[in-house]
C-alpha cells in the first residue's frame, strides 16, 4: 500500500511539474495573445520591416573580396519536391519572323507551384493557425481565386542584410547531421561561439545541416524527413529578432517533429506568430566548405501579387 501511495504521489508531482505523465504538446497562442503584431495592427511585412538603409550599409561593410557565392539551387524536374507539388517545364518554339534577318523565338511554359518549389521563400499567406494568419488576418476574408488580398509576397521587397551561417554540422564534426536530428538552442549557441560570432537584430540567419548533400541525388530520402531546428531553438531565434531564418533542408525545422501530436510548429512560430520569413532548400555546400560564416546577404522574391511565397536565387557576397 505504501508503494502504491508513493507512486500516486510521484505521478501527481510529475503532472504538476510538467513531467512525462500526460505531458502537454506545444500549443500556439490565441489570437488575443499574439495580436496585434509587434510591427503594428494591419502590418503585412513582419520581419521585412528590418529592411532599412542602415541594414544595407552594415551588409556592404562585410564585403572584402567581392566574391559572390550563389546559395540557390537550379530549378529542374530532377529536384526533390513534395508529392503534392509539381514542376514541369515545356519549351515552345513560338515563330520564325518573315523579315530578311530570319529572327526566331523560343519560350517556355512552366506548370508549378512557383512560390513553393526549389529554393523557396515562405510568405505569411503560406501558413495558418486554423483560420488565422499573421497579425490575425482571417483566411476567409483575404482569399480570392486569383490570390490573397493581404499578406501577398509582393509586400516583401528586396532584402539586403548581414548574413550569418550557423554551421551545426561542423560543430558536430560531421558532413551531415543524422536523419531527424533536432537542433537545440545549445547547438546554435555553441556553433556561434565556435565561429566567434553573435547574432544581431535584422540578420539573415542561415543554418547548415549538411542535408543539402542529398539534393538531386537521394531525393526520396531528402523529402522523407530531415534534421532541423525544434520549437525551443525556434523560440530562441525569435528572441534574436532576425529578418529571416533559412536552412539547407525543405522545412528549416526538424521533420517529422519528435512530438507526434504537432505538425511543423516552427512554421507557425516563425510565419504566423512572429512574422519572420523562412528560406528553404538553400545550397550551402560552398559557404560551408570555404567557412564563410558572415557575409552580405542579397535576395528579392518575385513580385507575385497575392502569392504565398516565391522561388528565389539568393546570393552571399564576401
Amino acid at each position: 500500500m505504501r508503494h502504491i501511495a508513493s507512486g500516486i504521489a510521484l505521478a501527481t508531482a510529475l503532472v504538476l511539474l510538467g513531467g512525462p505523465v500526460d505531458a502537454q504538446s506545444w500549443r500556439p497562442p490565441t489570437d488575443s495573445q499574439r495580436c496585434p503584431a509587434k510591427w503594428g495592427a494591419g502590418d503585412q511585412r513582419g520581419s521585412a520591416n528590418h529592411m532599412k538603409p542602415e541594414r544595407v550599409l552594415r551588409a556592404t561593410r562585410l564585403i572584402r573580396t567581392g566574391e559572390v557565392i550563389e546559395i540557390g539551387h537550379v530549378l529542374s524536374a530532377d529536384m526533390p519536391i513534395s508529392s503534392t507539388r509539381r514542376f514541369d517545364m515545356h519549351v515552345k518554339r513560338t515563330f520564325m519572323n518573315p523579315q530578311s534577318n530570319r529572327r526566331g523565338s523560343n519560350e517556355e511554359v512552366v506548370l508549378s507551384e512557383i512560390g513553393q518549389v526549389g529554393t523557396q521563400f515562405d510568405g505569411f499567406a503560406h501558413q495558418t493557425i486554423e483560420n488565422s494568419l499573421y497579425n490575425c488576418f482571417k483566411l476567409d476574408e483575404i482569399t480570392t481565386r486569383t490570390g490573397f488580398t493581404k499578406l501577398g509576397i509582393e509586400n516583401v521587397g528586396a532584402l539586403v542584410t548581414r548574413g550569418v551561417l550557423i554551421d551545426v554540422a561542423a560543430l558536430k564534426g560531421v558532413d551531415m547531421l543524422a536523419d531527424n536530428y533536432e537542433i537545440t538552442v545549445a547547438d546554435l549557441q555553441q556553433a556561434l561561439q565556435r565561429q566567434n560570432l553573435a547574432l544581431q537584430p535584422g540578420d539573415a540567419v542561415i543554418i547548415h545541416t549538411g542535408w543539402g548533400k542529398l539534393w538531386g541525388k537521394e531525393n526520396a530520402r531528402y523529402m522523407k524527413g530531415c534534421p532541423g531546428i525544434g520549437v525551443a531553438a525556434a523560440e530562441w531565434l525569435v528572441r534574436q529578432d532576425p529578418m529571416l531564418v533559412g536552412a539547407d533542408n525543405f522545412p528549416v525545422e526538424v521533420s517529422p517533429n519528435p512530438d507526434s501530436q504537432i505538425s511543423a510548429p516552427v512554421h507557425q512560430i516563425m510565419l504566423v506568430i512572429n512574422g519572420i520569413h523562412l528560406l528553404e532548400n538553400l545550397k550551402l555546400d560552398e559557404l560551408a566548405a570555404k567557412r564563410v560564416h558572415e557575409f552580405a546577404f542579397v535576395m528579392q522574391p518575385l513580385k507575385l501579387k497575392g502569392a504565398t511565397g516565391s522561388t528565389v536565387a539568393p546570393i552571399a557576397i564576401r
